[in-house]
Parts: C-alpha cells; sequence; structure tokens
C-alpha cells in the first residue's frame, strides 16, 4: 500500500510541477528570478513534505499544488498591473561596468567580487575589462555584455595577435590590494608594479580599484577616484 500511495502521489506531483511550470511560461532555468527560485523551492517542500505522509490524501496534495499555482500566477499578474511591484519582487538589472568603469559600488551592492564578475565575463567570451564598455548584471544573475566598438569586430590581425598571447590577461591589483601570487606567476615583482603605476601618474598601490596586465597590451589601471 505505500508503495501505491507514493507512485500515485509522485505521479500526481510530477504533472502538476509541469503544469505549473507551463502556466508560468518558464521555459529554461536562466529565466528563473530570485522570486522564482525561492517559490520552487517552496513547491518542493510542499511535495517532499506530503509525498511520505500516509496522513495527507491526494486531494490534499492536489489542493496544495493548485493553491501554489493559483497564487504564484495571482502574482504573476499583480506585477504585470502593478509595475512597482517588479522591482522589491524580481529585483532590477543594475550596470557593473560603465564607459568601461567598473563601478565597485555596484559590485558591492549585488554582492560580487572581482573573481566572480571575470566569472561571468569568461561565460560571455570576455576575458579582458579593457573590451567590455558596458555591463549588466540582471536579475537572474547572468551578465549582459556590450563590448567596445574596437573589440566588436575580430579581424585577421586580431586573430594573428592572439597566436601571439603566452597566457591570458593577469589581475595584478583588486580594490588597492596587490595579488602578489599572481604577479609572481606573471614572472615580475611589486618594484616592477610600482614603476608600471608611476608611469600612468599613480605613486600608490592603495589608489588603484583594479589593475590588469597583458604582455601585448601593458597594463590597464581603473583608479578608486
Amino acid at each position: 500500500m505505500d508503495f501505491y500511495y507514493i507512485t500515485v502521489k509522485l505521479t500526481i506531483a510530477l504533472v502538476g510541477l509541469w503544469l505549473i511550470t507551463k502556466l508560468l511560461g518558464k521555459k529554461e532555468i536562466s529565466q528563473l528570478t530570485a522570486f522564482d527560485f525561492v517559490s520552487s523551492l517552496m513547491l518542493s517542500e510542499i511535495v517532499g513534505n506530503t509525498l511520505y505522509d500516509k496522513d495527507v490524501h491526494f486531494i490534499h496534495l492536489l489542493y496544495a499544488l493548485f493553491l501554489w499555482a493559483a497564487l504564484s500566477i495571482a502574482m504573476e499578474k499583480l506585477v504585470q498591473l502593478i509595475p512597482g511591484l517588479a522591482s522589491p519582487l524580481n529585483g532590477t538589472a543594475d550596470v557593473i561596468i560603465r564607459n568601461g568603469q567598473i563601478d565597485y559600488r555596484a559590485l558591492r551592492r549585488n554582492n560580487l567580487d572581482f573573481d566572480q564578475l571575470h566569472t561571468l565575463l569568461r561565460e560571455q567570451n570576455v576575458f579582458t575589462i579593457r573590451e567590455v564598455d558596458f555591463a549588466i548584471f540582471e536579475t537572474n544573475g547572468s551578465i549582459s555584455v556590450m563590448k567596445k566598438c574596437a573589440a566588436e569586430a575580430v579581424t585577421r590581425a586580431d586573430l594573428g595577435l592572439m597566436e601571439k598571447r603566452s597566457s591570458l590577461p593577469v589581475v595584478l591589483i583588486q580594490n588597492g590590494r596587490v595579488e602578489r601570487r599572481r604577479l609572481e606567476a606573471a614572472g615580475y615583482d611589486e618594484a616592477w608594479l610600482l614603476e608600471e603605476l608611476k608611469k600612468k601618474g599613480i605613486d600608490r598601490v592603495g589608489d588603484v580599484l583594479y589593475a590588469e596586465w597583458m604582455e601585448t597590451e601593458g597594463l590597464h589601471v581603473q583608479t578608486k577616484y
């Protein structure tokens, strides 16, 4: 009898979850907002708690699924009717790179560090900050990138340049802190780094928000001020 209850409840839950997903119009995981993600966790809890409990009958599971679907759809419609609710419920997209400059306050607002930013950029086939004109952190946790005009079109010269590169861009300074391991791995020391900064009119490492080194392009620096 236990297997019968589990089989029927699991089948109801599977069909119910599939229908709710279709009704809400979510076709991919990447389309889920933070509210959608929390909602899906709550729904899984409802199904999990009722699956093995004999005191919870099929009708209770159906009612829970129906009620959750109705509430979710009502919330979606409410957001459409009252646009002001979209921001507190789903969050808002945030510009984290503007005119080629990293917005450190925006990074902190979204609980991102420089390494996470680089990971998101690499997912968009961008391996150096200097190629980016604008970058927007979306509500689903992805990033949208608009490259600088010079980086949009790849020419034969670009391909030849890439063949000559011996390594990827190396981040040497993050928020005023020298990345010593990366600096040593690149074959340089702090004296060399300070000399490069002085060439750009910067006397203190603490004034640097971000610095990136490429053998072919040299040092790219953004100050804090």
